[in-house]
């Protein structure tokens, strides 16, 4: 009778050791498993315009015929790596590779990203220090950034254009960072008292909008 018991209970153990190798040798193979582009890789570089969504479908608001990724881009099964707000303007890397989607947005791979940026008001070299050794935002202090004042880019109107203050000049600004927080640049220059009036990304990694018209996309 004892030894009954002592099989069941061993057999038990056995049953759930053999459960647990097994969940643990699905884990290592979903760990190790890559991420694989459906058919050859793609990567197309958007020139998003103003006011327009980094998606391919309104599912928020359909009613108010707002623009979409779908009005400019016709490749198939790619998606965006990261996102640009409606508001901002400049380059959207879109690919069906899961891998370089990650790169691009995960903080810890560091891709840097270059935005130009036209401010309100004049920010002198201390105010640029600032934001190069981080300023502390809502959600925590920004990483260290490159920032430099810049002369005014050749770039397209923007329709609407910016509200400018007749007694206000404005200045343009490049800044780089590796970090992807939600509004994180209009913020980092509204800590320092200069509200950013436009905001352009000019380049991703490697990527950049030279030679890509407003409105227009390329396919690598």
């Amino acid at each position: 009778m004892t030894g009954s018991v002592v099989f069941k209970k061993n057999n038990n153990a056995f049953k759930k050791n053999q459960v647990n190798k097994q969940k643990t040798h699905q884990k290592k193979r979903l760990k190790i498993k890559p991420t694989i582009p459906h058919g050859p890789q793609k990567i197309v570089l958007f020139n998003k315009p103003f006011n327009v969504l980094s998606q391919f479908t309104d599912e928020n608001d359909s009613k108010n015929n707002r623009q979409t990724l779908k009005d400019f881009i016709d490749v198939p099964d790619i998606y965006a790596a990261g996102r640009l707000d409606r508001d901002s303007e400049g380059l959207l890397l879109l690919t069906n590779d899961g891998k370089l989607q990650a790169k691009i947005t995960q903080p810890g791979k560091k891709t840097t990203k270059t935005y130009w940026v036209q401010v309100e008001g004049s920010p002198d070299e201390q105010h640029l220090q600032q934001l190069r050794d981080g300023v502390q935002l809502k959600d925590g202090l920004t990483l260290p950034a490159k920032v430099e004042i810049m002369t005014t880019p050749n770039i397209w109107p923007r329709t609407p254009p910016i509200r400018e203050r007749v007694n206000i000049p404005t200045t343009w600004l490049s800044i780089t960072i590796t970090e992807g927080r939600n509004r994180q640049v209009r913020r980092m220059t509204a800590n320092i008292g200069f509200p950013t009036l436009r905001l352009i990304r000019y380049r991703i990694g490697n990527w950049t909008i030279d030679g890509i018209e407003n409105g227009q996309y390329k396919l690598l």
